[in-house]
């Protein structure tokens, strides 16, 4: 018997007990269908932290108070802090720096109202962030100086409350109590429910330090952002951000009362969360694997034993023991790669359904099935395939003709 003809005899053995063999693939199904599913919902919510953070430009640098526990007397990051560190001629690397203080508020307008992150900012946050209006103007140093209540909408805060994104300029939204002119709407960057870019409503940094947020010094800030002239000065440009206020905070080095994160930091750590994350869940997947492997074998096992007299005529009319072993070893197979399959099938299906829900929701999770996810799980499924067939079968070809005959 050729190799074609007993893979249509394993076909036909499997058919002859349809139920039983598809509740048999049913653990690989779900298994394959589980890694790969897991896996391209990981790399998407991997590739979508990744898109966010490199949307606000690959140049940023943090900075915000809090270092060493250790350190006396801490002093609090100010605009003049920021102001120090946009002086060319003491920070050359440096291409623009603003000062950012922020606070959750409810924002109202009419009978609508929204939760939204409030940040007090100078004319050129739109410059660090590289932001782009859908109309009017952004905040300038005019309203700075003359701390103007005027206020520059994100998307999602526009949405919520006026039920669209244009046409907003010159009406006025209601913060903590006080009234606010929209000079502007921004466009929408996306975002995900743990990272919204576009939830942030901001106003000019002085109305927010004298009229909107609580802080022991007037002067406070919460965060100092800067850019750096390009992706290649940013540790350069750190260095300098770090030597000028450890020079106006008096600080010694080691003891710094600010922390400095850069840009490529937060996207590290971000791809090690959701890379851990990634594994973790493809790892649950496997489980469903090696279970659907093991309930392989146990069926195999139950065939060898109802199948005895077949294998003893089998051997009887001729059939050598390597006949026997390949032929149980290609049920097995059969069994493993067609639920292999039909999980790769499923589990597009399970991706392009998360993929819609979470564009209907507004996340930016887009499931990524990658070809190295499908391959991992069809060779793990035929690897099961031939680990849990391989007992079985052995146990079939090593059985004795005429005990095999006398078998009940």
């Amino acid at each position: 018997m050729n190799l074609m003809q007993q893979v249509i005899e394993a076909f036909s053995s499997l058919a002859t007990n349809k139920l039983r063999s598809g509740l048999t693939m049913l653990g690989i199904i779900i298994g394959v269908a589980a890694v790969i599913a897991m896996l391209a919902i990981g790399n998407g919510a991997q590739a979508s932290i990744t898109d966010q953070i490199n949307s606000i430009g690959s140049n940023l640098i943090f900075v915000r108070s809090g270092g060493e526990e250790d350190v006396k007397n801490p002093r609090p990051l100010t605009r003049r802090d920021a102001e120090a560190i946009a002086d060319v001629s003491q920070a050359p690397s440096v291409s623009a720096v603003t000062a950012v203080i922020s606070n959750p508020f409810t924002i109202i307008y009419s009978r609508e109202s929204t939760n939204s992150s409030v940040l007090g900012v100078s004319a050129n946050y739109i410059d660090v962030h590289n932001l782009t209006l859908a109309e009017g103007e952004f905040i300038d140093e005019t309203h700075e100086l003359g701390r103007s209540a005027v206020a520059v909408l994100g998307s999602e805060p526009a949405e919520k409350l006026f039920g669209r994104t244009e046409n907003i300029v010159g009406e006025t939204v209601r913060i903590n109590g006080i009234t606010f002119r929209v000079i502007g709407v921004l466009k929408s960057r996306g975002g995900s429910a743990m990272m919204s870019m576009d939830n942030r409503v901001m106003i000019p940094i002085t109305t927010g330090q004298t009229r909107l947020f609580s802080r022991k010094n007037a002067d406070e800030v919460d965060q100092i952002q800067v850019q750096a002239v390009s992706s290649e000065l940013v540790n350069q440009a750190a260095d300098e951000v770090s030597i000028i206020l450890q020079m106006r905070h008096n600080t010694r080095i080691g003891e710094d009362d600010f922390t400095i994160v850069k840009q490529q930091d937060m996207l590290d750590m971000a791809s090690s969360v959701t890379g851990i994350m990634t594994i973790f869940l493809g790892g649950i997947g496997g489980i469903s694997l090696l279970v659907g492997g093991i309930g392989i074998m146990n069926i195999m096992l139950v065939s060898v034993t109802e199948r005895t007299r077949e294998i003893g005529l089998r051997k009887a009319l001729g059939a050598r023991r390597r006949d026997i072993l390949l032929q149980f070893m290609l049920e097995s197979l059969t069994l493993s790669v067609s639920g292999g399959a039909i999980g790769v099938l499923l589990a597009w299906i399970i991706a392009t359904i998360v993929d819609v829900i979470a564009t209907n929701s507004g996340m930016a999770l887009h499931p990524v099935m990658g070809m190295d996810a499908i391959l991992l799980a069809t060779v793990f499924s035929l690897v099961i395939g031939l680990f849990f067939g391989m007992y079985p079968a052995n146990r079939a070809a090593v059985l004795a003709p005429v005990e095999a005959l006398r078998s009940e």
